[in-house]
């Protein structure tokens, strides 16, 4: 049975979606516009930290919720497994994937403590820890950052819209400013996040041929 109004109401239908892919698109880009025009030299510092690191026996650790987590688990898998290139696997873990400790450490001492619990046990002085947070202001990973400062490991976070407490808590600061909305600043994120991993790899790996 054809639609109310027959083709011409499926071109009007088709032309509106058209039109909020590409402003959505549209976005997206402005905000890591915006992002690569505010902290180019940040993301330098960034690599330069995270590189010092895995060069010299240390590792990366990363934890965030919802999305986050799983932009957390894309990022240490890129640097485990690999980006580009061969290379010899590079240490990094997400404290988002044991779901043991998560549901053991969330029971017996509530859900704030999940991550700053496992920096605790797992990081060392030397490490360097990413902490994802859309808004900034998430209990569990503001806790994981003071745990982190507490055995002087140093701090990425990644943030929007204001950048929250953890803008001012870390050591490099890179925060999707020009949106307070979590997918557009998820998606400069994970782009942050292939950045920091590919130039670290040609750091191990030097310049391709």
């Amino acid at each position: 049975m054809t639609a109310p109004g027959g083709d011409a109401y499926h071109r009007r239908t088709v032309s509106r979606t058209q039109e909020l892919i590409h402003a959505l698109f549209d976005d997206s880009l402005h905000a890591q516009r915006v992002f690569l025009a505010e902290h180019g030299g940040d993301l330098e510092r960034a690599v330069d930290m995270i590189g010092e690191a895995v060069t010299s026996g240390h590792k990366l650790v990363l934890f965030g919720n919802g999305g986050s987590a799983a932009d957390a688990q894309h990022i240490a898998a890129e640097f485990v497994g690999r980006m580009l290139r061969d290379r010899r696997p590079l240490a990094a873990v997400a404290l988002t994937t044991d779901t043991s400790a998560l549901t053991a450490i969330a029971n017996d001492y509530g859900y704030d403590e999940v991550f700053a619990r496992q920096v605790l046990a797992l990081a060392r002085a030397g490490d360097v820890a990413i902490a994802l947070s859309t808004s900034g202001q998430s209990p569990s990973v503001l806790r994981a950052v003071s745990a982190c400062r507490s055995l002087g490991v140093k701090t990425i976070g990644l943030t929007g819209g204001n950048g929250g407490a953890l803008a001012g808590m870390v050591d490099v600061s890179l925060r999707v400013s020009a949106s307070t909305l979590s997918p557009r600043i998820q998606e400069t994120h994970i782009l942050a996040g292939h950045v920091l991993c590919e130039l670290v790899e040609r750091r191990v790996c030097g310049e391709p041929a």
